[in-house]
């Protein structure tokens, strides 16, 4: 019990400290649609995950689009990183910036992200649905499934074990 009490303490902690540090990096690879590798000034490497959207995943439509816009915009390039923390994975979470525009603004205005499933952000969510009324990028499908119901099919789908 005090293993757990005290990895859940650390796993505060650490969230606390990221929380809204701000970060010059490059970008030097993009995983996928909301997701991408950086290094900064000071050689240190990090996973971004885009604080409160969601893009399609690389086997679902547009997903191969989110990451190619994704890459034409960022790969290479500065970028201003804004902490909020870590994910349940180890990934950082941030609000990443090049060029003063917000990332995740950018995917949601081209159709090519959701507003998180979870603790939406008002702002993103009007922005999704203004992408909606338009009918542009993933929108432009009849009944688009969202990236988290396509990973909860997927792992369905996965053999299990005996």
């Amino acid at each position: 019990m005090k293993t757990i009490i005290t990895i859940t303490i650390l796993v505060l902690c650490a969230n606390w400290l990221f929380a809204n540090e701000i970060l010059n990096g490059r970008v030097t690879s993009v995983i996928d649609g909301n997701t991408l590798e950086v290094v900064t000034g000071s050689n240190e490497s990090y996973r971004v995950v885009l604080q409160g959207i969601d893009s399609p995943e690389l086997g679902q439509e547009f997903g191969e689009e989110a990451k190619l816009h994704l890459e034409q915009m960022i790969l290479s390039k500065e970028i201003v990183i804004e902490m909020k923390g870590k994910d349940r994975w180890g990934n950082y979470v941030a609000i990443v910036f090049v060029n003063d525009v917000d990332l995740r603004v950018d995917l949601l205005s081209r159709g090519l992200a959701w507003a998180a499933e979870k603790g939406s952000v008002a702002a993103l969510k009007d922005i999704e649905n203004r992408a909606r009324s338009r009918n542009i990028g993933l929108w432009e499908q009849q009944d688009p499934t969202p990236p988290w119901v396509y990973r909860r099919q997927q792992t369905m789908l996965e053999a299990k074990g005996s």
